[in-house]
């Protein structure tokens, strides 16, 4: 039993608030230093076999949401098709990672600022409406931008977006749930500015 515990403790980064899988320790540390908001809050990062129709899943744990203190899972697909390549995620490119995992604590922000029942309709909502899966999508992308990750989330969509063999429908859903890169830059250049006033 202790040994157990010992392989556990080993294969998990666990910090005050955070539990990390090893192999993606470095990439969740910087993608959340971009939300010292985050810093006390639970969250937890988890490897998934399979998240129907994503590689990211960030939720709250439903038994938090009425406790003072909610936590949150972020499950992460161990592996995901673009095209016809398979791909590792815990192997692709350590910014693009990063850029991913910004974009599902972005996520976290939103849910931050919701109440119980505001996220249970949300959830609700995501389930049953496309324009609200955009505007979740998009209201993400938006907390990732606005803490300085626009770099990180322009290498992620490259990444998706670029890669050879990509089926046509999948781009198009890309397209239409998330920001564009231009508006990701109109939105640096709209955050800069109010930075400067």
């Amino acid at each position: 039993m202790n040994n157990l515990i010992i392989l556990i403790l080993m294969s998990t980064s666990i910090t005050a608030q955070h539990t990390i899988p090893e192999s993606i320790k470095e990439e969740a540390k910087i993608a959340l230093s971009y939300y010292p908001e985050l810093e006390h809050t639970v969250i937890q990062f988890r490897f998934k076999k399979k998240i129907k129709k994503s590689t990211m899943q960030a939720q709250p744990v439903f038994k938090s949401l009425f406790s003072k203190k909610k936590s949150y899972l972020i499950l992460i697909s161990e592996q995901f098709v673009i095209g016809n390549t398979k791909y590792e995620t815990k192997n692709i490119p350590k910014d693009v990672l990063i850029g991913w995992l910004g974009h599902e604590l972005g996520h976290v922000m939103d849910y931050e600022n919701k109440s119980a029942l505001g996220l249970i309709w949300f959830g609700i909502k995501y389930v049953f409406s496309k324009n609200h899966i955009k505007k979740a999508e998009r209201t993400a992308d938006t907390y990732a931008v606005y803490s300085g990750m626009e770099d990180y989330i322009l290498k992620t969509k490259n990444f998706i977006l670029k890669q050879a063999g990509i089926p046509e429908k999948y781009r198009k859903r890309i397209k239409t749930l998330y920001l564009s890169p231009e508006e990701i830059m109109e939105m640096v250049k709209e955050r800069d500015l109010h930075k400067v006033l």
